[in-house]
């Protein structure tokens, strides 16, 4: 059902949008700081937020619209906010079967257009989800349980920031090689042989987003607009708790789209009944040839084992860990991990799970520090920054599902090991029924074989392991072999040795985990910048893909080429 005459003419978008794509090519070359979305609330005007809350409410407690979409089926529903919010939305449900055929219909025009015109439609997308970041904030945070200052930049700007680095990635990698060139090959004293050489970057077929509940828009983003940007049509299947923030994406990617000439039924949303397992289905389906995934290592590991006809990108599970030798700044140290620790309940990929502290000691600017005197006072850390619960609500926000709070509870009640800092419910005062927990501190030893097999497993969520281990070089040598054999999304260190700093880099290289060292100030372990860094490498267990590089894109097209 394609516009017969686009309001929205896509010459009109190129114009629009090609000093951003252009900085944006510029950034990813150049790795340092630049966003075109600002990511401080303020920033998009005074009565913003106010309509963003009035947006999101009006949604709550009715059909989500979605016009021209496949639908037929009983609506969708049971989204509820870990803040206690009743949600209540219903969102259009549709067989496999017609979604995927209404996807196979809308293709062959996208595919028709040219990189730099379909980079623009999703400049466009990208730039109106912008505009309503403090809408797409509330619906982030009603159904991850971010704070809302979290939702706001991680689900709103940061989000759309890793969804212009893939449109930027996908265009550069589409026009790698020119669009068409003559060859002449010289034959001595006959003629020489002339060839007109076309290079056309062809798109593999339908992409399957598959969302995650924590960040749905964070992670969702990369895959949704490499895909798009590359000539893909995509199927939205977000996670069950999850589904508001990208259907309000799918609803913004259709109206652009109609708007600009092209079918909109080129991003369609395969919203779920809890339980119906629609993902592992659609997975193999032979119309879908690429896939994103977030989630836990064994669904991912599904995927990249049996979606045999398809292009398989998955972030999964891992054990994050910092390795603390020694640091010339103890009490910025000691805070700066107590935030990474705390942010989102650690409820991130990429938050610190085992800290591994050598028995010795840890040397400091004021001598050294017992293994007993870093955790006691990483513990003191933490409730100095959560004692006030009106704080620790803004930094904690709210638990996501039951499976974190139950490994919650179980630390509390020792069956990790002995606690230093023992977690405790928080109270808030806006959202009564909120479900708050700080992190707890676990104590283990790396030479006990039951403790090893407690903070080798991912314990997703807030709850972290001191790790007594017999030197720092040890440390170094579990860092390698838990990444290499279990993942990881980060790795930490703090260490004033210029040998044991060359180690851990060399650890990290052979295990392929990014590496943060002696991080005190304002930037943590467990966040990463569009246009800069690599969030993910794919080179260990945790994740077969990186946002964003050029293997993130590159496969999800092919090149053909015609030769007259």
């Amino acid at each position: 059902m394609a516009a017969a005459t686009p309001a929205l003419p896509v010459a009109e978008l190129l114009a629009r949008h090609q000093e951003t794509l252009d900085r944006a090519l510029a950034a990813i070359a150049a790795r340092d700081y630049w966003s075109p979305y600002p990511e401080f609330p303020k920033a998009y005007g005074e009565g913003a937020a106010a309509d963003g809350k009035a947006a999101f409410e009006a949604l709550l407690g009715r059909e989500f619209d979605l016009p021209g979409h496949p639908g037929g089926g009983e609506p969708v529903t049971g989204e509820t906010s870990p803040y206690g919010v009743e949600l209540g939305v219903g969102y259009p449900h549709a067989g496999q079967d017609a979604l995927l055929a209404a996807l196979e219909a809308a293709r062959p025009a996208w595919a028709r257009a040219t990189p730099a015109e379909r980079a623009a439609v999703c400049l466009e997308v990208l730039a109106r989800i912008n505009a309503r970041s403090h809408e797409f904030a509330q619906a982030v945070m009603h159904t991850t349980g971010q704070a809302y200052g979290m939702a706001f930049q991680a689900g709103g700007p940061h989000a759309q920031d890793r969804g212009l680095e893939a449109v930027a990635y996908a265009y550069a990698e589409q026009t790698r090689l020119p669009r068409s060139a003559s060859w002449t090959k010289p034959q001595g004293k006959r003629e020489p042989l002339v060839l007109t050489k076309e290079f056309t970057a062809v798109p593999r077929g339908t992409a399957l987003l598959v969302g995650c509940n924590t960040f749905p828009t964070w992670n969702g983003y990369p895959g949704l607009f490499a895909s798009l940007a590359t000539g893909n049509g995509v199927l939205v299947k977000p996670h069950p708790r999850a589904v508001l923030p990208l259907a309000l994406t799918v609803r913004t990617a259709r109206e652009v789209l109609a708007e600009a000439g092209f079918d909109p039924n080129l991003v369609c949303l395969a919203a779920e009944h809890e339980g119906s397992a629609i993902a592992k289905v659609l997975a193999l389906r032979p119309e879908v040839k690429l896939i994103d995934y977030t989630g836990s290592t064994g669904f991912g590991d599904w995927l990249e084992d049996n979606a045999r006809q398809a292009q398989v990108y998955t972030e999964k599970a891992g054990v994050n860990t910092v390795v603390i030798d020694s640091t010339d700044d103890y009490r910025g140290m000691l805070d700066n991990l107590a935030f990474a620790l705390s942010l989102y309940s650690g409820q991130m990929c990429t938050t610190p799970q085992n800290l591994l502290i050598p028995r010795t000691g840890v040397r400091t600017e004021d001598g050294e520090r017992s293994y007993e005197q870093v955790v006691a006072d990483l513990a003191a850390a933490v409730e100095g920054l959560l004692g006030d619960d009106a704080r620790a609500a803004a930094i904690l926000g709210a638990v996501v599902n039951p499976g974190v709070l139950a490994r919650s509870a179980a630390a509390a009640g020792g069956e990790y090991g002995e606690l230093a800092l023992a977690p405790r419910v928080v109270a808030s005062a806006e959202f009564p029924g909120a479900t708050i927990r700080t992190p707890a501190l676990v104590k283990a030893d790396a030479d006990k074989p039951d403790d090893r097999s407690r903070f080798l497993a991912e314990c997703f969520g807030p709850v972290a392991f001191a790790v007594a281990v017999e030197s720092t070089a040890a440390a170094v040598e579990l860092l390698r072999r838990t990444t290499a054999e279990h993942g990881a999304m980060t790795a930490g260190a703090y260490t004033t040795d210029p040998a044991v700093e060359d180690a851990l880099v060399e650890a990290c290289l052979d295990a392929g985990v990014s590496l943060s060292l002696n991080l005190t100030g304002g930037v943590y372990v467990n966040q990463t910048a569009a246009f800069s860094d690599l969030h993910g490498t794919g080179a260990n267990p945790a994740a077969n893909s990186a946002y964003c590089d050029a293997a993130f894109v590159a496969n999800r097209f092919r090149t053909v080429e015609i030769r007259k």
